[in-house]
């Protein structure tokens, strides 16, 4: 396009600002309210960023969620005004609780009655919108000229992507977007600092935390988001090593390799002993150290009442006052607000420096570090020889799925996108480099979009990116395998397909047991069976590479080198597998 001779529209510039922020892609479901933006986007922004079309509003933002996890970058969504952010929500919430930074753009109105449509503009509009999803994004603004849109989308980057990182909305007028444009505008300047510098935590209290854990005999460092900041990898492995702690990792992103010979991630008897458990960004410190009765709801603590806790990272900010996604509170004898990226040096350089003129505390060091060792490599062998005694049966296991696939693409640049495999990857595979894998999956319905997001993320790089994908989790939108086609984002879908949603099933189990009713109705409302959906089928009905299902283990191997082909010619692929129930 010739801008010379442009005729500017109010819509051009939030393309300009998406530009000037490095916003590279945007997914969407279509719809009129944004009809200016999208314009702006695809003839003046000459469709960059990149628009990518949706089947569903939820798919659009799981998409911009997953490539957060991977990038640690945001995306853009836009949503179809009331209706498309109503249908949006529920992913939002999980980018919300998950510290995603999208930047999510909706549309109403126009606010100007005279300029509303007749019937469908009304009832497809609010009075301040952004109202309906203030308790699960960081911000929402909605401004009412030209002149609030460059200074309200500065706002909003700056708190999106400072941490604890999240979702913003910003409401766009419809008819704001559709007026020329008449005046100069004034916009961000080009030396701006488009955030504000990581924050660290007080060092005295750094040092008290690092005092205790040398004089520990069992530390455990707990960790959670930490992974998704470029070289917080690195780091957290300096300090463990430093200190000489066991490392567990929560795993909403790969924060530690798990062949670290310091590693005992899903070890409890780790848990069981430790005298000081350090939490560096974790938000639920529970379900990891406690034990759970499912059935009766009877939660017990794993560690030793006498453990001392420590807390290191966000805290108490941006703590919910609507959702319960912060779980249960911890008493800690010591805690420290402060980036990470920041106070894990520190700590290492203070550690540095208290053993550096102490024998007595490298000598106490090198022990545990010995021990630590010592277990990593007896819980890995003995995850080893349980995942071969489950081989060789019908349906195939969760662990020979795991054992099959890694044989396949252990010597690829791989990725791993979202689900585990009831984390068989974790005891089996190899995570050796902190981009193999953004997080583990969350609710349902949530994994197919995040994993066509980290699928996105790594387009182009040469990677191989896989994910092991529920039945259950692509049948709320399989229209998402079409978006994956229509946008060449290379990804393995394998799929883990037990004919079921059985994560629920097994609650109805526990509850037939406990009541004493008829356990063979457990299925009920909650099979995926009779008729069977056709997942290979439907995947090539999506323009997309599909093979199975698949019921032999023998076949498994041949069958993801075919697709692996496929993917490594820039195409989505997927494998069905017919997995156990359990």
């Amino acid at each position: 396009m010739d801008h010379n001779n442009y005729e500017k529209y109010q819509s051009d510039v939030i393309v300009d600002l998406l530009k000037r922020y490095d916003i590279k892609h945007i997914s969407m479901n279509p719809g009129a309210s944004f009809r200016g933006l999208h314009d702006s986007i695809i003839n003046y922004g000459e469709n960059d960023p990149e628009l990518m079309v949706c089947q569903h509003e939820e798919i659009a933002v799981q998409i911009a969620h997953g490539y957060a996890r991977a990038t640690g970058k945001p995306m853009g969504v836009i949503l179809h005004n009331l209706v498309g952010m109503l249908h949006a929500q529920m992913a939002v919430y999980y980018a919300y609780i998950d510290r995603a930074p999208i930047f999510i753009m909706g549309a109403t109105g126009p606010m100007h009655e005279g300029k509303r449509r007749p019937h469908i503009d009304w009832s497809h509009s609010a009075l301040v919108q952004g109202e309906a999803m203030r308790n699960y994004t960081k911000w929402d603004y909605q401004p009412h000229a030209i002149e609030g849109v460059p200074e309200s989308f500065m706002r909003a980057y700056s708190t999106m992507v400072t941490e604890p990182a999240g979702p913003i909305y910003m409401c766009y007028d419809a008819w704001l977007q559709e007026e020329k444009l008449t005046r100069d505008i004034d916009m961000p300047p080009a030396d701006m600092q488009l955030a504000p510098a990581p924050m660290n935590a007080d060092p005295a209290k750094l040092g008290e935390m690092v005092d205790v854990i040398l004089n520990a005999k069992h530390p455990v460092i707990l960790v959670d988001y930490i992974g998704r900041h470029e070289g917080n990898f690195e780091k957290l492995v300096t300090l463990a090593e430093t200190l000489g702690c066991a490392v567990w990792d929560i795993n909403n992103s790969l924060a530690f390799p798990n062949r670290h010979p310091l590693a005992l991630s899903l070890d409890h008897d780790t848990l069981k002993q430790a005298d000081v458990i350090l939490g560096i960004d974790v938000r639920d410190w529970e379900k990891p150290t406690h034990k759970l009765e499912s059935a009766t709801r009877v939660v017990t603590s794993l560690v030793p009442e006498n453990c001392v806790w420590m807390e290191l990272g966000f805290c108490e900010i941006e703590m919910s006052a609507w959702a319960f996604d912060y779980g249960r509170y911890q008493p800690k004898q010591y805690t420290a607000l402060g980036d990470p990226r920041l106070a894990m040096p520190t700590m290492t350089e203070i550690a540095r420096n208290r053993l550096a003129n102490n024998e007595d505390l490298v000598d106490a060091r090198d022990a545990r570090v010995k021990a630590f060792s010592q277990r990593h490599d007896t819980v890995f062998a003995k995850w080893a020889e349980q995942a071969k005694s489950e081989c060789g049966g019908t349906p195939i296991t969760y662990a020979e799925l795991a054992m099959l696939t890694w044989e396949v693409i252990k010597d690829e640049d791989w990725v791993l996108a979202t689900g585990t495999a009831r984390e068989w990857v974790r005891k089996l595979w190899d995570f050796d480099k902190p981009y193999r894998h953004a997080g583990r999956s969350l609710g349902t319905s949530t994994q197919i979009g995040m994993s066509l997001g980290v699928g996105l993320a790594h387009r182009g790089s040469g990677k191989l990116v896989l994910t092991f994908q529920p039945d259950g989790d692509l049948m709320y939108d399989a229209g998402a395998l079409w978006t994956a086609a229509k946008h060449r984002i290379p990804l393995l879908i394998i799929m883990c397909n037990n004919r079921a949603y059985y994560n629920d099933w097994e609650h109805q189990e526990r509850m037939a047991r406990m009541r004493g009713t008829d356990m063979a109705k457990a299925h009920i409302g909650m099979d995926l069976f009779d008729p069977e959906p056709d997942f290979a089928t439907l995947a090539k009905s999506m323009g997309m590479y599909g093979e199975g299902p698949i019921e032999k283990a023998e076949d498994i191997q041949a069958a993801l080198r075919r697709a692996i082909e496929v993917v490594k010619s820039g195409k989505p692929a997927l494998v069905d597998i017919v997995t156990e129930h359990r």
